[in-house]
């Protein structure tokens, strides 16, 4: 399905949010390569009231559905279950068009966030309309990368720096 496509069927928002390394690494054996405990509370700042949209990896890492949030996850896997605690709540779906369209139509207030992993983000750019990225100073090591941000389709428009890593948002231009 192209860009234009996923579009008209993209409810609103669609926010992605990744902790990125220098290396652009954002995974590593099914897990996060690197954490903090700022980063993790804007995270759920950030996500709180959304659609999370997501990969199995993803959720499998995260092991369980998060409170005050919706969960999609986007598995070809049919015999795959959500497990942990909230598990009933979680939804599955085949492809990338299938959660927005179950997005829009359960939850058409909220915004939508894509959790990741690299493949979930890569068919979620075309409809991504803001970055919420945080920059880790560190190259780790890892299997799975964040799509380069290219400049001519995003502009920067907020910077928080800390100890190590930085908070930035970009906006589609």
């Amino acid at each position: 399905m192209s860009g234009a496509q996923l579009e008209r069927i993209a409810p609103g928002e669609v926010v992605a949010v990744a902790a990125v390394c220098a290396n652009g690494v954002i995974g590593a054996d099914g897990d996060q390569p690197w954490s903090h405990p700022d980063d993790f509370a804007r995270f759920k700042a950030l996500t709180r009231g959304h659609v999370m949209v997501m990969g199995r990896k993803t959720y499998d890492a995260i092991g369980r559905a998060l409170p005050g949030r919706h969960t999609i996850v986007l598995t070809r896997d049919r015999d795959w279950r959500p497990h942990g605690k909230g598990a009933e709540t979680v939804r599955t779906v085949a492809d990338l068009p299938a959660a927005l369209e179950l997005a829009g139509r359960d939850w058409p207030e909220a915004g939508i966030a894509v959790l990741g992993g690299g493949q979930i983000y890569r068919l979620a750019m075309p409809v991504t309309t803001r970055l919420e990225i945080t920059e880790v100073e560190a190259e780790l090591p890892g299997d799975t990368t964040f799509p380069a941000i290219d400049p001519d389709q995003w502009a920067e428009t907020a910077r928080t720096a800390a100890d190590g890593f930085s908070w930035v948002t970009y906006r589609r231009r």
